[in-house]
């Protein structure tokens, strides 16, 4: 078993054997740290989950290696129930939650800067998954006690590489005024204010835009 394999989830472990296809290998040592995949001199970091905490380890390898960080989003699952019981009956029903490629702000807010640097880039990847439960006692009881365990890839749908934050601006449905607001950007993504106001923050921290007033209590961005 390699270094990174230990707690290494069955949707990171496909999605390594991925892009460690065709010639490339996985479970590479770089600097001090150990990459999921390297393919013609390109790393491949598979994130599953946050991307807090993916600083340092980033930062250090793009200043020598082109990076592509690959991230999934589930834009369907089926919710796997296992019980403890094997003679109970596993139930299964399909989540109520759609993920979309534009969901990546949510991750993107915690290296804003990171896409700015020529050696990086972020390559989304839309999924279809079986998110596999089992029934923890220890768990809030308003969650149901379920807790997901494994995440399962069942097939590729969609994928985007994000080489500069500027790319976020071909998810707009139409024209963006300038200046524009929060909720503005939400009409024009045509999605919740929230996804808006996470896209705007990555938009700032990475120069992209500024701040040019306010119009009431809604701040004004300007693109540079």
């Amino acid at each position: 078993m390699g270094i990174g394999e230990l707690n290494e989830g069955p949707l990171h472990a496909a999605l390594k054997a991925s892009y460690a296809a065709n010639g490339g290998q996985a479970e590479v040592a770089v600097d001090s740290f150990v990459a999921d995949a390297v393919r013609n001199g390109i790393i491949y970091e598979i994130q599953t989950g946050s991307f807090s905490g993916l600083t340092r380890k980033l930062k250090t390898l793009v200043e020598t290696t082109p990076v592509v960080l690959v991230h999934p989003i589930a834009q369907s699952s089926v919710i796997v129930k296992v019980p403890d019981d094997p003679k109970a009956k596993v139930q299964r029903r399909k989540s109520p939650r759609r993920g979309k490629l534009i969901h990546i702000v949510s991750e993107l807010v915690y290296i804003p800067g990171l896409l700015s640097h020529p050696n990086f880039s972020v390559e989304v990847v839309l999924t279809q998954e079986e998110d596999i439960r089992r029934y923890d006692p220890n768990k809030n009881r308003r969650r149901g006690g379920w807790r997901t365990r494994e995440r399962r890839l069942l097939e590729v749908v969609e994928g985007m590489r994000l080489q500069d934050m500027r790319d976020l601006f071909l998810f707009l449905k139409g024209d963006l005024p300038e200046p524009f607001s929060t909720r503005e950007l939400a009409q024009v993504l045509d999605e919740p204010l929230d996804i808006a106001q996470k896209m705007a923050y990555c938009l700032r921290h990475a120069g992209v835009t500024e701040i040019t007033g306010k119009r009431g209590n809604a701040l004004l961005y300007r693109t540079l």
